[in-house]
């Protein structure tokens, strides 16, 4: 017996990082997933392929783009065109940027919050709707410590981060009526691509700022994804569960 058995979820951001983590740990859970990418690529297909033939779960991929409204609806229309169920949404997609606050762009101020909290908010409000008519389902959403801290040069980030982790409590409140619970994750600096992007003297400050020393591994979140979804923290709402190695 797997923990998400019959069980179907919808994933953002899967085809790297922390939710390509997230779709290969649920797949060996029993999971059937939509999993949700900006772009196609061969390499991808083939990790969806591999997953679904080694685990025997249905895997679909549904292109789209974050930062086009009519995508993303359409986007949702396809998906709830193929299911009668929808037990769990992991909104991960998100755009990282790292700026000074005198230096950031009203552009990209408005391109962070519109990925990272407007566009998450309204793909959940298409797909949620299958959930309250089913009276059930678990909406996690991947925000981010900067959104708690409030380090130098994350002004941007963190705060569109703040705003999708805040919504999530909200979202809580409201849809608690319908068994429907909704928590965040927040984790730390997690070594993917986009960590790896960052500057060794950066990193090392930061790691002197975490109790394990270390970064975080995408597995690491992508289990605590699989907790909040599973019947496991069937109790657990509104909250916020930071996974950042003791971040002091």
């Amino acid at each position: 017996m797997k923990l998400l058995d019959n069980k179907t979820a919808v994933i953002s951001g899967t085809n790297r990082g922390i939710g390509k983590s997230i779709l290969e740990l649920f797949a060996k859970n029993n999971c059937n997933i939509f999993a949700c990418a900006r772009e196609a690529s061969e390499e991808f297909s083939d990790f969806m392929f591999s997953l679904s033939n080694e685990f025997n779960v249905v895997i679909e991929p549904i292109y789209f783009d974050f930062s086009n409204q009519n995508s993303i609806k359409d986007a949702a229309k396809t998906i709830l065109s193929k299911t009668q169920k929808i037990d769990i949404i992991i909104n991960n997609a998100g755009l990282a940027h790292g700026s000074l606050f005198q230096m950031l762009s009203y552009e990209k101020m408005y391109e962070l919050f519109n990925i990272n909290f407007f566009a998450q908010v309204q793909f959940t409000q298409l797909l949620v709707k299958n959930m309250i008519k089913n009276k059930s389902g678990s909406i996690v959403n991947i925000g981010s410590t900067s959104g708690l801290i409030g380090d130098k040069g994350t002004v941007g980030y963190g705060s569109s981060k703040a705003a999708f982790m805040y919504s999530s409590k909200a979202m809580a409140s409201e849809l608690g009526r319908y068994n429907i619970r909704v928590n965040s994750i927040a984790p730390g600096i997690t070594k993917t691509d986009m960590s790896n992007q960052m500057d060794d003297n950066a990193v090392q400050k930061a790691l002197s700022s975490i109790s394990l020393s270390r970064l975080a591994k995408p597995s690491e979140i992508a289990e605590v994804a699989l907790f909040l979804s599973s019947e496991m923290s069937s109790y657990i709402s509104g909250q916020t569960i930071r996974v950042d190695g003791g971040l002091i």
